[in-house]
């Protein structure tokens, strides 16, 4: 089988700007959370059977101990944050299996998921359904890809090479020169995608950069510059290399089937109900029923 993993927080953010606003019956603000429930449900109409779902249930996280400047929930709309919980408990009430994250990141829960996944009996590919670069260090070969949903793009191993000039498990130490705007550090000054990517081809981590920029690879052009720019930082970018590596050690699941879709819980009318979504309750009873 094939098994999705799927980037709530990702999902969520991208329906709220894609989707008009709704309100439940009680008031509250769900325009994204019904176009992603209606999405999963869309993935298991056409055939998807193991899914897991990662939130971020809060967006800061223990990276922010780490680092002052990493992205916090500030600037984001209140209408947007006040979904997170809504979309957690619908998915969870359509049979969904949701890892809602506090202390770690969505994108934690979705690297230990997959990782774990991937040695399952039964498990012909794993499917990471996001476009972020941070779950590219995810890749391995052909078993465990990235899935981007919206533009129809499946990212493997020679995906990320002819994307970033770099293997996946160098994908922490790319982003830790080039800065991650989105997660809110800035990488090493000097450095771009580019020279990254190039460097990084020949020398997969940090620590195999040689020290003297007489000895980089002749391919590298402004070896000195992008090294005493690298070195001078040395501890910065050891530190965005941190931010950058998602954990594998989040708990998930026990086993690949606790990720089996076996169709709606108890109480999921009345979520369609509160949603004035009385087809979704439809598709969801007809896909449990096949």
């Amino acid at each position: 089988m094939d098994v999705h993993l799927i980037d709530g927080t990702y999902e969520l953010f991208r329906h709220f700007f894609a989707v008009p606003a709704a309100a439940d019956v009680n008031g509250r603000e769900i325009g994204a959370v019904r176009g992603v429930v209606t999405s999963v449900l869309s993935m298991i109409e056409r055939g998807a059977t193991h899914l897991g779902v990662a939130t971020d249930h809060v967006v800061e996280s223990f990276r922010n101990d780490l680092y002052p400047g990493y992205k916090t929930s500030e600037g984001v709309a209140p209408e947007l944050l006040s979904q997170f919980p809504i979309l957690e408990e619908a998915l969870e009430a359509m049979g969904v299996v949701v890892w809602p994250m506090v202390y770690y990141e969505a994108d934690d829960a979705l690297a230990s998921a997959a990782s774990k996944a991937a040695k399952g009996d039964g498990v012909k590919q794993v499917l990471i359904c996001t476009p972020d670069k941070d779950l590219s260090q995810c890749v391995v070969g052909t078993r465990v890809v990235q899935l981007d949903r919206r533009r129809d793009i499946t990212r493997d191993e020679a995906g990320v090479i002819a994307k970033f000039g770099v293997k996946p498990e160098s994908i922490p130490d790319y982003l830790a020169v080039v800065g991650d705007s989105a997660d809110g550090f800035p990488g090493v000054k000097g450095w771009g995608e580019k020279a990254a990517g190039l460097t990084l081809s020949q020398y997969p981590h940090l620590e195999d950069i040689p020290k003297d920029w007489r000895e980089w690879h002749p391919s590298i052009r402004r070896a000195r510059p992008l090294s005493e720019s690298l070195f001078s930082a040395w501890d910065d970018a050891l530190l965005f290399r941190t931010l950058a590596t998602l954990r594998l050690d989040v708990p998930v699941f026990d086993t690949v089937e606790d990720l089996r879709w076996k169709g709606p819980h108890k109480g999921f009318e009345e979520y369609t109900q509160r949603m004035k979504s009385p087809d979704l309750l439809r598709r969801v009873t007809a896909a449990a029923n096949r």
